[in-house]
């Protein structure tokens, strides 16, 4: 097993597995994402996405990592926002997942930033058990919010149709 960014290579199986996280989630309707995002995201001049994939003995991707770049205004330095972390099913338990969340915090460290926080849906027992086994701990306190499609553009135009 071993751990290693993300390439051009991976989109076709990133994608893949985006849709497989997204089905375990119950929600495969809102997985839009096409390899040509992912690509752009991941190696487009603007490119703002980054990743680790979990490779087994044979070389075949098994799971992954896709992450941005965060700032806190209270520590003063950037942290990582792990979008989403996978592990095909088949390959859980043995130590993919917890190996790609520890790249993550070595970037933390090498890098001097503050957090590495992700979001994980209430009713995910199992992922919850793994993180609070890596020592990771809930914000309490904290609701995420979101504006997505009619939404946010309607809210987006609402202030060049009153003003």
């Amino acid at each position: 097993m071993s751990v290693r960014p993300a390439t051009a290579a991976d989109v076709p199986v990133l994608v893949a597995m985006v849709r497989e996280l997204a089905a375990y989630e119950r929600a495969e309707h809102e997985a839009r994402m096409t390899e040509q995002q992912l690509t752009d995201a991941l190696t487009g001049p603007d490119a703002a996405l980054f990743g680790h994939v979990a490779v087994d003995a044979a070389g075949e991707v098994v799971g992954f990592a896709l992450w941005f770049r965060t700032f806190s205004t209270w520590r003063g330095t950037h942290g990582i926002h792990l979008e989403d972390l996978y592990v095909r099913p088949g390959q859980r338990g043995g130590g993919h997942g917890r190996e790609l969340l520890r790249t993550l915090a070595e970037v933390c460290a090498e890098r001097g930033y503050a957090r590495l926080e992700w979001s994980v849906l209430d009713w995910n027992a199992p992922s919850i058990g793994f993180y609070r086994s890596v020592g990771a701990q809930p914000v309490d306190g904290w609701t995420v919010f979101r504006l997505t499609d009619d939404a946010l553009t309607g809210f987006a135009a609402d202030r060049r149709a009153t003003g």
